[in-house]
Parts: C-alpha cells; sequence; structure tokens
C-alpha cells in the first residue's frame, strides 16, 4: 500500500515544524525501513508525535495499543504517560516485537510498556478497564472487531484512536476484503451513539472516537 492522500512536499514540511523525536526514534525508524518487510506500517515521526500529544492532552494514565510492530507508536505514547502510567501492546508478531522488545529496554520511558504476544482479541478479553486512550493500527480486518472489544474497556471521556481508515483513498471504490474492512468500521463507528467521532486527513487517515460521559 502506498500513502498518497498528502504530497510528500507538504508532508516534509509538516514534519519540519513538528518537535522533533528523541534520537532513539529515527535510529527505530532506520532499523525498521532496513531490516523489515513491510517498513511501512510504521507509525512515523507525524503521526508519532500526534499520539503522544493526544495521551498528554486526555491525561491518560492507561494505554492499550492494538497493533505493536515495531515499537514506534508504543514508545511516543509512553513519552506522554506519567512516570507510573501504563501501556499494554498487543502483537502476533515474534519478529517485529522482539525489535520492539530491544528498543523498549533503551529507553527511559521503556518499564511502562507491557507487550502481550498473541491474537489480540484473546488478549483484551483478559483485560481490565478503564483505559483513558485505545489505538488500533493492526489487521484491517478485525478492526470492527477491536473496536467493539476495546470500547467497554475505555473510560467515559476516553478515546478509541485507529490508523489507516482513509486506506490510501481505497474507501472510496473498496474492492479488497482489507477495504470492505475499513469502509465498514467507518461506518460502524460514524453510526454509534456511543462516541463523539471525526476522521482526520492525517498521514492516512485517522479517526478519533470520544466516548460520551
Amino acid at each position: 500500500m502506498t500513502l498518497t492522500l498528502v504530497p510528500k512536499d507538504i508532508e516534509e514540511y509538516a514534519q519540519a515544524h513538528t518537535e522533533r523525536p528523541a534520537a532513539l526514534f529515527e535510529e527505530l525508524k532506520q532499523f525498521t525501513w532496513e531490516r523489515m518487510a513491510v517498513p511501512k506500517m510504521q507509525v512515523g515521526h507525524l503521526e508519532g508525535t500526534f499520539l503522544r500529544m493526544l495521551v498528554r492532552l486526555v491525561g491518560a494514565r492507561r494505554v492499550v495499543e492494538v497493533g505493536t510492530f515495531t515499537g514506534y507508536s508504543a514508545l511516543m505514547m509512553a513519552e506522554g504517560l506519567p512516570e507510573d502510567g501504563e501501556l499494554i501492546t498487543c502483537d502476533i508478531d515474534p519478529k517485529a516485537t522482539e525489535v520492539a522488545r530491544g528498543f523498549f529496554a533503551r529507553s527511559p520511558h521503556g518499564h511502562k510498556i507491557h507487550l502481550r504476544l498473541g491474537p489480540a482479541l484473546e488478549t483484551l478479553k483478559s483485560l481490565q478497564g478503564p483505559f483513558d486512550l485505545a489505538f488500533i493500527d493492526a489487521d484491517k480486518r478485525n478492526y470492527s472487531h477491536y473496536y467493539d472489544a476495546l470500547l467497554p474497556l475505555v473510560r467515559p471521556g476516553g478515546l478509541v484512536v485507529a490508523d489507516n481508515t482513509l486506506w490510501s483513498g481505497h474507501v472510496l471504490a473498496p474492492q479488497s476484503e482489507d477495504d470492505h474492512a475499513i469502509v465498514a468500521f467507518n461506518t460502524k463507528v460514524a453510526a454509534d451513539p456511543r462516541v463523539e467521532k471525526v476522521l482526520l486527513t492525517v498521514r492516512d487517515g485517522m479517526t478519533l472516537a470520544r466516548k460520551r460521559e
């Protein structure tokens, strides 16, 4: 999948005017692009910084993430948590999460992160809320299932954030199973009276759904 929604020069301009991440993030980015088969799965500088800002804006102390990959988004959000905060991140890929664990261990915020390896829907069944923020960035065909599992765990006033919800524009003319899954997810959230929602044109599309109080 190629991200084509934002012109490259505009993306670069936005990044140049966004707070720079710690050096460890640049190293993680380079490692991911050099070693992983699908490096575009990684959340980048702009989106990662936005996630950290959201964590701080909602005053989050507990965050749950579905889709760790090599750990960029988890580390960014962990930076936004207080020293005694907690982030639970779920993934099924042992190779990608081995990379993530290595970078978590090198970060002063890594102790806040608890990685759960295994099917996320099973992991979510074992968790106790409330969480202040949930981030979905995993297999697209389960997005609606992840949302249904996460929303009850999120406190009133908390956020569910989903990545890739414009899916490089394929939502306008869906063809593949993944395309249709994202369209179904967007329709579900838009019609859900339990949340206030906005679909942003950040990178490949980000949906924010705030649970009503």
